[in-house]
């Protein structure tokens, strides 16, 4: 099967909507100048310093930006491709599996660039798909109701301070609700591959009242304001974006592991102009285009030429192999498999429901 829109939708998107497109003149003023067309489903708020970036490098080259849900992009550049049309010039999306998928069916172009060779093995499959960020999965706490004790570092530290707290802190805790979030679905696969213990962790999520939600903003925001104690399984980049803004949100890392995703970048194989989503893969690898997604847009950047706090090389120094990237490959499409997901879904409803 070629074509997962309602596939998609559902793994990935809370609820349906179009492209938001936004469109950046070139800098030199010429109005016949090319046009960079990218799909994202980064904010195109958020997304601005890199465009910036890009163009002060590249003052002949206009940018049209299309911020669009995960799944859309997909369906997008599949749809166009099979009707014989052009599609963007570069796609940038947090759906891992989707993204691979492109890739592995056909739909991606090879792209040879200068850091090919010194990307890290794990976030590049054949030079065709591109892991250009590092993201952690987190704890969360509410840093006032930890002022006695600290907060859980394991899943183990977790699931006993769920058992010993009991009725005071029931209905407090949060994560994903991985049937509409596909982060989240993402993470719970992620976790049950690498720890064999992981369903003590949802049974115990489920004893202390668990509430679910599709987005990590609407967990957070409960974190940063006392409703919740704790969160599970939060996007670290969005984490470290909000414990920035509400200081009684607190991060941990997992000690025992930590899951790692990424966004990934490709050249479609149907680009209008590839040579131009190249230029941008380019600048989007390159140090410069990696220092502004760690300085401004505030994601860890992958490249091994950028240092500094907020970057995979300071993290892998610190907590080495604590850290499990998901690596870029097609063991990803797996969680595109409908009974499989099914099946893992059913049996967290059925452990979180049971107790």
């Amino acid at each position: 099967m070629r074509r997962l829109s309602l596939l998609a939708c559902l793994l990935l998107c809370p609820g349906l909507a179009t492209a938001d497109e936004a469109f950046y003149p070139a800098r030199s003023g010429n109005a016949e100048a090319p046009t960079l067309v990218v799909y994202s489903s980064l904010d195109e708020p958020l997304a601005r310093p890199m465009i910036h970036g890009f163009q002060e490098a590249n003052p002949d080259v206009a940018v049209k930006y299309e911020d669009m849900l995960t799944g859309e992009i997909y369906d997008r550049i599949v749809r166009e491709t099979d009707a014989g049309k052009r599609t963007a010039d570069f796609a940038f999306s947090s759906a891992m599996d989707l993204q691979v998928k492109l890739s592995n069916d056909g739909y991606a172009q090879v792209s040879n660039l200068p850091m090919s060779a010194r990307w890290p093995k794990w976030a590049n499959w054949r030079n065709t798909a591109y892991a250009l960020t590092f993201e952690p999965a987190v704890f969360v706490y509410h840093k006032p109701s930890f002022a006695s004790e600290p907060p859980p570092s394991s899943r183990a530290e977790f699931v006993d301070y769920l058992k010993r707290k009991g009725d005071a802190i029931h209905g407090r805790i949060g994560t994903y609700d991985i049937e509409r979030s596909g982060v989240g679905f993402l993470f719970m696969a992620r976790d049950q591959e690498q720890f064999g213990d992981i369903w003590s962790v949802v049974g115990a999520m489920g004893a202390a009242g668990v509430k679910l939600y599709s987005t990590s903003s609407a967990i957070l925001e409960r974190v940063s304001d006392g409703r919740f104690v704790l969160g599970y399984n939060i996007l670290g980049s969005y984490a470290a974006d909000w414990a920035k803004r509400h200081p009684d949100v607190g991060i941990v890392l997992p000690k025992d592991y930590t899951v790692v995703m990424s966004r990934i970048g490709l050249v479609p194989q149907a680009a209008a102009d590839p040579e131009l989503g190249r230029r941008y893969l380019t600048f989007f690898m390159s140090k410069e285009g990696q220092t502004i997604m760690a300085r401004e847009l505030q994601i860890p950047a992958v490249s091994p030429e950028v240092a500094g706090e907020n970057t995979a090389n300071t993290m892998q120094e610190l907590l080495g192999a604590q850290l499990r990237p998901v690596p870029v490959s097609p063991g990803l499409m797996v969680y595109l498999d409908q009974v499989k997901r099914a099946r893992l879904i059913a049996h967290w409803n059925e452990v979180l429901r049971t107790q």
